[in-house]
């Protein structure tokens, strides 16, 4: 029997969340999303993506409600790309995600920290922080790096991620 192209036919969330989520690239568009990347060249440098795709996933999650659309201030004919609440509401997946690809695939030092960044505590598994009692939300995390992640990377986001930084706040790159 060939293997169909959707989840039509499943009664299932999960299937429902693949639909908008499961295709390759796009939960590392969602991940840059929630790390600030906003801009579409942005998201192409970082990710290495294939340009057809990469707006085919941007429209996707913007059809979702998982992105929003905008256009820049300084440039109203380019547009940024802004998490949206159901997309906020993906970090603990994408969280645990990344917890268990660090566990399970622990043959190099961690890429990067997840902490709470009112109390500076780092995150527990569930992405909850050990000292406050509290499931953190999203914009209430920082970001740093870990020791296994490149200290002088080759792209601008790259770059501008290297910094510690909150999530969901809009990534600077270097001038070009």
């Amino acid at each position: 029997m060939a293997l169909g192209k959707d989840y039509a036919a499943q009664e299932c969330s999960i299937a429902r969340a693949l639909e908008v989520v499961g295709e390759r690239w796009t939960l590392l568009v969602v991940r840059d999303a929630l790390y600030g990347v906003r801009r579409y060249n942005d998201f192409l440098v970082h990710l290495g993506i294939p340009r057809a795709v990469l707006a085919a996933r941007l429209q996707t999650l913007t059809d979702a409600g998982v992105l929003e659309k905008r256009p820049l201030a300084d440039a109203p004919r380019r547009h940024e790309y802004v998490v949206t609440e159901r997309g906020r509401a993906l970090w603990p997946a994408l969280r645990a995600l990344g917890a268990w690809g660090r566990d399970a695939f622990a043959d190099t030092a961690p890429l990067r920290y997840f902490r709470h960044a009112r109390c500076g505590t780092e995150l527990g598994a569930a992405g909850e922080c050990p000292v406050c009692g509290l499931l953190v939300p999203v914009g209430d995390v920082e970001m740093l790096p870990g020791p296994g992640l490149d200290p002088e990377p080759s792209d601008p986001v790259s770059r501008a991620l290297f910094a510690p930084r909150r999530l969901l706040q809009p990534v600077v790159t270097d001038p070009v």
